[in-house]
């Protein structure tokens, strides 16, 4: 049963409640602002660059639309959400060997087949599992990588295609016959978390007219992701104070119709976040998922 820490003291602020105790998980609903997507002024196909340009060019060439959203806590309902209806997926108790997260060929050498493991395990009908990538995010000022504060889906149907095709080119023809899925398994590396959770919409109440291809250019070739459209209709949830053992699956893509396809997601800042917090780390890996 998920506890709460006992608060030392509080302040309420624009009516919502902020402890003192540095120590304090928030948890429960709470509303907060995300960014949405903002079509490009010109009306041109919006591109965004991986690596911030050195020339001063900017780094996407669309805009953002501040939305207030109501982040729903699914502590307590795990149960209630799964890959094929809400398109994530929660699995908890996961020990691993992985202690560090600082090198990247320990984290591909302890720590991916931990992940292979997990979703074949976890994922129903899953018989394949390549590991294409991963990120590590961190908090503090000067790391490569932070959280992301705008809505967005990894990939798209035809990002997912390309991504078939370049790492398992030999099998590609016949894998892209069967079901295919990338799914990206997050989880923090200094839990549990406090300041920057992870909220995600469910793909039952995400319209594929709310999603937007863009172009992701990286130095060397160019892939795609969706943006998001803010719609009343979605639903966006978070997972309260999450530990070190659990994961999270997110489903970026599935080929299978009739199912949720993919999950919005984005940091977030909680406004119940106490003072004195540790700032969110966090690691995802990217899978490229068969059957």
């Amino acid at each position: 049963m998920a506890t709460t820490t006992e608060t030392v003291t509080s302040a309420t602020l624009n009516g919502i409640t902020v402890s003192s105790d540095s120590t304090y998980i928030p948890r429960g609903p709470v509303k907060t602002k995300l960014n949405f997507f903002q079509d490009p002024a010109d009306g041109s196909k919006p591109w965004n660059y991986v690596e911030k340009p050195t020339d001063g060019s900017p780094q996407r060439n669309f805009g953002e639309n501040v939305v207030e959203v109501t982040m729903n806590d699914i502590r307590g309902h795990e149960s209630e959400f799964h890959l094929d209806k809400d398109a994530f997926q929660v699995v908890q108790n996961i020990a691993s060997e992985e202690k560090d997260f600082t090198d990247d060929e320990h984290i591909k050498k302890v720590y991916y087949p931990e992940v292979e493991k997990l979703l074949l395990e976890n994922v129903p009908g899953a018989h394949k599992v390549t590991l294409f990538d991963h990120t590590v995010r961190r908090s503090n000022p000067g790391a490569p990588r932070a959280p992301v504060t705008r809505v967005h889906v990894d990939q798209t149907a035809r990002s997912t295609e390309w991504r078939v095709n370049l790492h398992n080119p030999e099998e590609a023809e016949e894998l892209l016959k069967g079901r295919y899925r990338i799914i990206n398994v997050w989880r923090p590396l200094n839990g549990p978390v406090q300041a920057s959770p992870l909220g995600f919409a469910s793909a039952e109440t995400t319209d594929d007219n709310d999603l937007v291809p863009v172009e992701h250019r990286y130095p060397h070739r160019t892939g795609e992701t969706a943006a998001v459209r803010h719609n009343p209709a979605q639903k966006f949830y978070y997972w309260s104070g999450m530990k070190n053992d659990e994961r999270l699956f997110l489903k970026c893509y599935d080929s299978k119709a009739g199912v949720g396809q993919r999950v919005p997601h984005t940091a977030f800042v909680d406004p119940r976040t106490p003072e004195g917090a540790p700032g969110r780390e966090s690691i995802e890996v990217r899978a490229l998922v068969y059957g």
